[in-house]
Protein backbone atom coordinates (compact mmCIF):
# COMPACT_ATOMS: atom_id res chain seq x y z
CA UNK A 1 0.00 0.00 0.00
CA UNK A 2 1.79 3.24 -0.76
CA UNK A 3 2.38 5.51 2.09
CA UNK A 4 0.90 9.11 2.16
CA UNK A 5 4.47 10.76 1.39
CA UNK A 6 4.71 8.48 -1.80
CA UNK A 7 1.23 9.86 -2.40
CA UNK A 8 2.22 13.49 -2.05
CA UNK A 9 5.77 12.87 -3.77
CA UNK A 10 4.09 11.30 -7.12
CA UNK A 11 1.32 13.90 -7.01
CA UNK A 12 4.44 16.96 -7.42
CA UNK A 13 5.80 14.99 -9.94
CA UNK A 14 2.48 14.87 -12.00
CA UNK A 15 2.15 18.78 -11.95
CA UNK A 16 5.73 19.35 -12.51
CA UNK A 17 6.15 17.22 -15.17
CA UNK A 18 2.58 18.89 -16.19
CA UNK A 19 3.99 22.48 -15.47
CA UNK A 20 7.47 21.54 -17.53
CA UNK A 21 6.08 19.04 -20.48
CA UNK A 22 2.64 20.36 -20.91
CA UNK A 23 -0.49 20.63 -22.10
CA UNK A 24 -0.48 16.67 -21.23
CA UNK A 25 -2.87 14.03 -21.44
CA UNK A 26 -2.93 11.12 -18.65
CA UNK A 27 -1.66 9.02 -21.22
CA UNK A 28 1.32 10.88 -22.12
CA UNK A 29 1.91 11.28 -18.15
CA UNK A 30 1.30 7.54 -17.47
CA UNK A 31 4.05 6.62 -20.02
CA UNK A 32 6.43 9.04 -18.45
CA UNK A 33 5.90 8.32 -15.29
CA UNK A 34 5.43 4.40 -14.88
CA UNK A 35 2.75 3.95 -12.84
CA UNK A 36 -0.87 2.91 -13.49
CA UNK A 37 -3.19 4.85 -15.77
CA UNK A 38 -5.43 4.50 -13.21
CA UNK A 39 -3.29 5.94 -10.44
CA UNK A 40 -2.45 9.31 -12.64
CA UNK A 41 -6.36 9.96 -13.19
CA UNK A 42 -6.33 9.63 -9.50
CA UNK A 43 -3.52 12.39 -9.05
CA UNK A 44 -5.06 14.40 -11.79
CA UNK A 45 -8.87 14.76 -10.12
CA UNK A 46 -7.07 15.53 -6.69
CA UNK A 47 -4.93 18.30 -8.88
CA UNK A 48 -7.96 20.02 -10.48
CA UNK A 49 -10.45 20.11 -7.35
CA UNK A 50 -7.74 22.02 -5.50
CA UNK A 51 -7.09 24.25 -8.81
CA UNK A 52 -3.42 23.75 -9.38
CA UNK A 53 -4.25 22.37 -12.83
CA UNK A 54 -6.83 23.18 -15.99
CA UNK A 55 -8.05 20.89 -18.44
CA UNK A 56 -9.43 21.10 -21.69
CA UNK A 57 -10.77 18.58 -24.46
CA UNK A 58 -8.08 18.38 -27.40
CA UNK A 59 -9.91 17.35 -30.65
CA UNK A 60 -7.72 14.21 -32.40
CA UNK A 61 -6.27 12.84 -36.26
CA UNK A 62 -8.43 9.72 -35.36
CA UNK A 63 -10.47 8.90 -32.30
CA UNK A 64 -12.19 10.91 -29.72
CA UNK A 65 -11.36 14.12 -28.23
CA UNK A 66 -9.25 13.88 -25.04
CA UNK A 67 -8.52 15.75 -21.99
CA UNK A 68 -5.40 17.95 -21.85
CA UNK A 69 -4.09 19.24 -18.53
CA UNK A 70 -1.90 22.67 -18.00
CA UNK A 71 -0.91 24.32 -14.59
CA UNK A 72 -2.69 26.88 -13.37
CA UNK A 73 -1.62 30.26 -11.30
CA UNK A 74 -2.24 28.89 -8.01
CA UNK A 75 0.22 26.39 -8.90
CA UNK A 76 3.07 29.10 -9.50
CA UNK A 77 3.63 29.43 -5.61
CA UNK A 78 4.45 25.50 -5.44
CA UNK A 79 7.37 26.04 -7.57
CA UNK A 80 10.69 27.58 -6.51
CA UNK A 81 10.80 31.11 -5.54
CA UNK A 82 13.65 33.11 -3.81
CA UNK A 83 11.89 36.67 -3.89
CA UNK A 84 10.05 38.51 -1.08
CA UNK A 85 7.52 40.79 0.08
CA UNK A 86 9.51 42.96 1.37
CA UNK A 87 11.79 43.48 -1.60
CA UNK A 88 9.23 45.32 -3.88
CA UNK A 89 8.43 47.22 -0.75
CA UNK A 90 11.41 48.02 -0.68
CA UNK A 91 11.82 48.78 -4.48
CA UNK A 92 8.89 50.88 -4.55
CA UNK A 93 9.75 53.09 -1.72
CA UNK A 94 13.28 53.59 -3.36
CA UNK A 95 11.27 54.51 -6.40
CA UNK A 96 9.53 57.40 -4.76
CA UNK A 97 12.35 58.49 -2.97
CA UNK A 98 14.68 58.77 -5.65
CA UNK A 99 13.35 57.92 -9.16
CA UNK A 100 13.47 55.00 -11.51
CA UNK A 101 17.39 55.64 -12.53
CA UNK A 102 18.59 54.61 -8.59
CA UNK A 103 16.39 51.06 -9.72
CA UNK A 104 17.92 50.55 -13.01
CA UNK A 105 21.31 51.53 -10.91
CA UNK A 106 20.78 48.28 -8.89
CA UNK A 107 19.69 45.72 -11.97
CA UNK A 108 23.29 46.98 -13.49
CA UNK A 109 24.91 46.62 -10.57
CA UNK A 110 23.44 43.17 -9.75
CA UNK A 111 24.44 42.14 -13.59
CA UNK A 112 28.26 43.02 -13.03
CA UNK A 113 27.66 40.91 -9.95
CA UNK A 114 26.59 37.88 -11.40
CA UNK A 115 28.89 37.87 -14.11
CA UNK A 116 31.58 37.95 -12.04
CA UNK A 117 30.48 35.19 -9.85
CA UNK A 118 29.76 32.74 -13.02
CA UNK A 119 32.22 34.37 -15.73
CA UNK A 120 34.29 30.73 -15.30
CA UNK A 121 31.38 29.88 -18.15
CA UNK A 122 33.55 32.44 -20.38
CA UNK A 123 36.18 29.85 -20.12
CA UNK A 124 34.97 27.22 -21.95
CA UNK A 125 36.11 26.89 -26.13
CA UNK A 126 32.56 26.24 -27.70
CA UNK A 127 29.02 27.36 -27.43
CA UNK A 128 27.72 24.61 -26.49
CA UNK A 129 29.70 23.83 -23.68
CA UNK A 130 28.52 27.44 -22.42
CA UNK A 131 25.37 26.91 -23.07
CA UNK A 132 24.76 23.72 -21.06
CA UNK A 133 26.90 24.91 -18.13
CA UNK A 134 24.47 28.37 -18.11
CA UNK A 135 21.87 26.33 -18.02
CA UNK A 136 22.92 24.09 -15.10
CA UNK A 137 24.14 27.16 -13.19
CA UNK A 138 19.97 28.34 -14.14
CA UNK A 139 18.76 24.99 -12.67
CA UNK A 140 20.49 25.34 -9.54
CA UNK A 141 18.63 28.79 -9.04
CA UNK A 142 15.42 27.51 -9.52
CA UNK A 143 14.63 28.34 -12.56
CA UNK A 144 13.75 24.77 -14.15
CA UNK A 145 15.83 25.30 -17.75
CA UNK A 146 16.74 23.10 -20.33
CA UNK A 147 18.20 22.90 -23.64
CA UNK A 148 18.94 22.34 -27.24
CA UNK A 149 20.52 22.47 -30.79
CA UNK A 150 19.18 24.30 -33.32
CA UNK A 151 19.94 24.51 -37.16
CA UNK A 152 21.00 28.33 -36.32
CA UNK A 153 22.47 27.64 -32.54
CA UNK A 154 20.34 26.88 -29.87
CA UNK A 155 17.82 27.49 -27.26
CA UNK A 156 17.51 27.87 -23.50
CA UNK A 157 14.34 27.01 -21.96
CA UNK A 158 13.51 28.77 -18.23
CA UNK A 159 10.04 27.24 -17.46
CA UNK A 160 9.93 28.75 -14.06
CA UNK A 161 11.42 32.45 -12.92
CA UNK A 162 11.85 32.79 -8.97
CA UNK A 163 11.77 36.57 -9.38
CA UNK A 164 8.62 36.62 -11.21
CA UNK A 165 6.87 39.33 -8.83
CA UNK A 166 9.85 41.59 -9.20
CA UNK A 167 10.05 41.15 -13.07
CA UNK A 168 6.43 41.72 -13.76
CA UNK A 169 7.11 44.93 -12.12
CA UNK A 170 10.13 46.26 -13.15
CA UNK A 171 11.53 45.63 -16.79
CA UNK A 172 14.69 46.15 -16.03
CA UNK A 173 15.16 42.77 -14.41
CA UNK A 174 14.44 41.08 -17.71
CA UNK A 175 16.73 43.00 -20.01
CA UNK A 176 19.47 43.11 -17.56
CA UNK A 177 19.52 39.02 -17.54
CA UNK A 178 19.17 39.50 -21.22
CA UNK A 179 22.72 41.50 -21.27
CA UNK A 180 24.10 38.97 -18.56
CA UNK A 181 23.59 36.40 -20.53
CA UNK A 182 24.91 37.77 -24.21
CA UNK A 183 28.25 38.62 -21.97
CA UNK A 184 28.82 35.05 -19.99
CA UNK A 185 28.25 33.58 -23.57
CA UNK A 186 29.56 35.70 -26.31
CA UNK A 187 27.03 35.42 -28.71
CA UNK A 188 23.95 36.77 -29.98
CA UNK A 189 20.93 36.01 -27.60
CA UNK A 190 17.14 37.18 -28.28
CA UNK A 191 14.64 36.62 -25.88
CA UNK A 192 11.45 35.40 -28.34
CA UNK A 193 8.75 34.50 -25.35
CA UNK A 194 8.80 35.82 -21.86
CA UNK A 195 6.93 34.51 -18.48
CA UNK A 196 6.84 38.39 -16.96
CA UNK A 197 4.59 39.42 -20.44
CA UNK A 198 2.42 36.29 -20.17
CA UNK A 199 4.22 33.83 -21.77
CA UNK A 200 4.54 29.92 -20.43
CA UNK A 201 8.58 30.14 -20.48
CA UNK A 202 11.57 32.16 -20.56
CA UNK A 203 12.70 31.29 -24.75
CA UNK A 204 16.39 32.35 -25.42
CA UNK A 205 17.29 31.55 -28.94
CA UNK A 206 21.36 31.58 -28.98
CA UNK A 207 23.71 31.77 -31.95
CA UNK A 208 27.37 32.74 -32.81
CA UNK A 209 28.11 36.17 -32.98
CA UNK A 210 28.30 37.03 -37.07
Amino acid sequence: MMKESDELSTRYIVLTLIKTKGPLSASDITKQIGITNMAVRRHLQSLEKDGLIDSERMHQAMGRPTAVYRSTEVAENLFPKNYHTLTLDLLKELVQETGEEMIDRLFERRKTSLYHKYEEIRQEELLEQRVAKLTGIQNDNGYMANWDKTAEGFTMTEINCPISQIANHYEQACRCELQLFESLLDAEVNRSECLAKGGRSCVYHIRPKT
